[in-house]
């Protein structure tokens, strides 16, 4: 009897699933992947494994990532402190070079490497390659942190049409008094820009909360979905605040330039991606451009 029900549930999983696979397939999906997921084994192979099983039902994926864990490890190990402004890493020249060998070298190539071992395809580029992200300085008080001015998708769509998944590091092409130099982009920010410049069906946030909260101290008031025209309101009153209001603002940027959707979901949660995609529930908040 235990064997039939698990039989059928598997089998309603998968007839559910049918509709979101229908509904994506062809279309590009951008995941910013950070936070929790990115250092805890277990969460790190279910993510892999989530991308790549997009992938081969059709969907167009692109994984922008972070590394902040992996940089401040560096710069501790060269005697270098970690600064943060606004919740942006304060970047000198230094710092800079210890970003571009974490971000584009190890995470970067480790992430494609694991995707590759699990019978993924995948390709490893940061914004300088093909001059992808193209970006000025934010301002002098931040250092070398970029604010993205220009995305050339030709490179991942190139990718996208043989078959790999671009996994893409944010550091970019430096412009103005930077040029031809790297700047740290937030990672966030860069997932936003693709995700607008290739006028994704979805941009996905993963981040180390469950989504946005009408009460940050209940788990019980997660906001489902709300639309674009909401979130001004939801700052106002507080609901959107801290470190969420950079986040709302990625998404809202990528829904005001052409994105259909944009989720925060909670990373911490295995296969949290694959939910997100394919249920009728999802997981953590959706936004939409819908009135």
């Amino acid at each position: 009897m235990n064997n039939t029900a698990n039989y059928n549930s598997r089998v309603e999983l998968l007839v559910h699933a049918l509709p979101y696979i229908q509904r994506y397939q062809g279309k590009t999906i951008v995941v910013k992947y950070g936070g929790n997921a990115m250092i805890n084994g277990v969460l790190k192979a279910a993510v892999i494994q989530d991308v790549i099983l997009m992938a081969c039902v059709g969907i167009r994926t692109v994984l922008v990532h972070g590394g902040g864990p992996e940089i401040d490890d560096m710069l501790k190990k060269v005697g270098k402190e970690s600064r943060f402004i606004d919740g942006l890493r304060y970047t000198d020249g230094e710092t800079m070079e210890v970003v571009q060998m974490v971000l584009c070298g190890k995470v970067n190539k480790d992430i494609t490497a694991l995707i590759q071992r699990a019978g993924g395809k995948a390709i490893g580029l940061c914004g300088i390659d093909g001059a992808m992200l193209k970006a000025v300085r934010k301002s002098d008080e931040l250092g070398l942190v970029g604010e993205v001015e220009e995305v050339d998708t030709s490179i991942l769509n190139s990718s996208l049409e043989a078959g790999f998944i671009p996994v893409v590091s944010s550091v970019a092409y430096g412009l103005g008094i930077d040029n031809g130099k790297p700047l740290n982009i937030n990672a966030d920010i860069a997932a936003a820009r693709i995700a607008a410049a290739l006028s994704a069906e979805k941009l996905v946030l993963m981040t180390d909360v469950q989504g946005i909260l009408r009460n940050v101290d209940d788990p019980d008031s997660l906001i489902k979905t709300a639309a674009r025209s909401e979130l001004d309101h939801l700052k106002k009153n507080g609901t959107i605040s801290k470190g969420m209001i950079p986040k709302v603002d990625c998404c809202a940027f990528a829904l005001d330039n052409g994105v259909k959707k944009a989720s925060i979901i909670d990373g911490r949660l295995a296969h949290a991606l694959l939910i997100e995609m394919f249920t009728d529930e999802g997981i953590g908040t959706m936004l939409t451009s819908m009135v």
